[in-house]
């Protein structure tokens, strides 16, 4: 590889950084995976178990109605990621950005593993689903506090031309989650078999993520000492406190930051939380194979996600997202057509062609959000908007591919409804401007006594 091509190359843009950047890469992309494998746990297991397990009385007549609520049960979390993300920048502020990320990460790992001893309907009746909703609110808190910081301090330390690579890291700990968690599960299915993976294995995933919450503190702990990480916690005091200057003066831009995310993650809770459970339960698909697929698609997410960024630093974030989505569009329909006919093969082809559009749709987000706030309400912009996307977007998604599915019997009518939010995205997208070359430097500091005097 020639010298230009090795700058140019993901791993040779790694190698020249200074050691306290490539640590705060790897805190990005640590915390952000920890977060979602917990994320994917719960959306996984709840396709697979969660109906009958905590929602009992519901399925009693209609195991479908027990798996629309189980569904809904993955959205609730979404609901509380808003206020995640005001409570943190407020945190933030009086505690350091130190103590609030490893807050966020022990918060949502607790919840997740209280989840692998939580008992069933069966055991303690309507408390269980009551406690299973409480513990799920609590990882919505915690993953609005997570992922604007994660977004920021990627971004913001990026070398000049890089941005958006750097902005896709956070953005890898998707399909990075997604993948720890897939592979988790279909270990567990081919150990202990489908029925007792019902009956006890799957609270073993859940479990695990007290491991991972060790490994990821002392990895943040790490990074926090670093001078990147203080001088972000400046940037933070100065982003995220002014919520009313955020809508006074960039509502639209949060409106837009939602309205962009919006088809991608709804998208992407298909592949994430429905796919699985409509292939095994709907067309008999067995579990094991399914998973593996599942896995093998959050592989080609990772690159497709990584890709993009690199791919949005030459032609601009606009274009990048315009392919992204009309790869998403074009490819809804055939991909439920293919899934419908129940082989394996066409399953994976479905799922692997359809992370081309998902990763180049989210890849250079971080970058793109970043660009579009100035840096005294970044923080807040770029966290509440990406937190209301994923309410308006992904939330619900599965549960409303069950009811469509339940309401048509034709699976094609899931694609058009995301198509439709994949258009809106697309259109807003579009109105956004390239901000590649926009200066994110931060602003000087300002003291409380200059404050007043001005």
């Amino acid at each position: 590889m020639s010298a230009s091509a090795s700058a140019t190359h993901p791993r040779g843009v790694l190698r020249a950084l200074p050691p306290e950047k490539r640590r705060v890469l790897v805190g990005t992309l640590v915390g952000t995976s920890i977060e979602w494998y917990d994320f994917f746990i719960y959306a996984t297991t709840a396709a697979m178990v969660f109906g009958q397990l905590y929602f009992q009385p519901l399925g009693a007549d209609s195991p479908a109605v027990a798996q629309i609520v189980a569904f809904a049960s993955i959205g609730i979390s979404f609901l509380f990621r808003p206020l995640g993300a005001i409570i943190a920048g407020h945190l933030g502020d009086r505690l350091g950005r130190k103590k609030m990320l490893v807050v966020t990460l022990l918060l949502m790992g607790g919840a997740t593993a209280t989840m692998g001893i939580l008992p069933t309907y069966a055991q303690i009746g309507v408390w269980a689903p009551v406690l299973l909703m409480v513990l799920r609110i609590l990882q919505g808190l915690s993953a609005g506090g997570e992922w604007g910081g994660a977004a920021l301090m990627a971004v913001e330390h990026a070398p000049k031309g890089k941005r958006g690579l750097f902005g896709a890291f956070p953005q890898v700990g998707v399909p990075v989650g997604m993948l720890m968690a897939s592979l988790v599960l279909t270990g567990l299915t081919l150990l202990v078999g489908p029925e007792a993976f019902v009956a006890w294995g799957w609270r073993i995933p859940f479990l695990l993520s007290v491991v991972l919450i060790v490994f990821g503190f002392f990895i943040r702990r790490s990074v926090d000492e670093s001078p990147a990480f203080a001088e972000l916690l400046t940037r933070r005091r100065q982003s995220s406190a002014p919520l009313g200057l955020l809508f006074k003066g960039h509502f639209k831009d949060v409106a837009k930051c939602a309205l962009i995310f919006m088809g991608n993650n709804a998208a992407g809770w298909l592949l994430i939380a429905y796919i699985s459970s409509y292939a095994t339960k709907t067309l008999g698909m067995a579990q094991t194979p399914v998973l593996a697929v599942i896995s093998l698609a959050a592989v080609a997410w990772l690159a497709t996600t990584l890709w993009s960024g690199v791919v949005s630093d030459k032609i601009g974030r606009v274009k990048t997202f315009q392919i992204g989505y009309a790869a998403v569009i074009l490819w809804m329909i055939p991909m439920f057509l293919l899934i419908d006919t129940a082989n394996i093969w066409f399953l994976g082809l479905a799922t692997i062609v359809l992370t081309f559009g998902l990763g180049f749709a989210y890849g250079p987000m971080c970058a793109m959000y970043a660009e579009m706030f100035p840096i005294e309400v970044r923080y807040s912009g770029v966290s509440i908007g990406y937190a209301i996307g994923t309410i308006l977007g992904g939330a619900f998604a599965p549960m409303v591919a069950q009811l469509l599915i339940n309401a048509t019997g034709w699976s094609p009518s899931i694609g058009l409804y995301i198509i439709a939010l994949s258009i809106i995205s697309l259109v807003t997208v579009s109105t956004v401007r390239d901000g590649r070359n926009k200066d994110l430097g931060v602003a000087p500091t300002v003291q409380p006594e200059e404050a007043r005097a001005s």
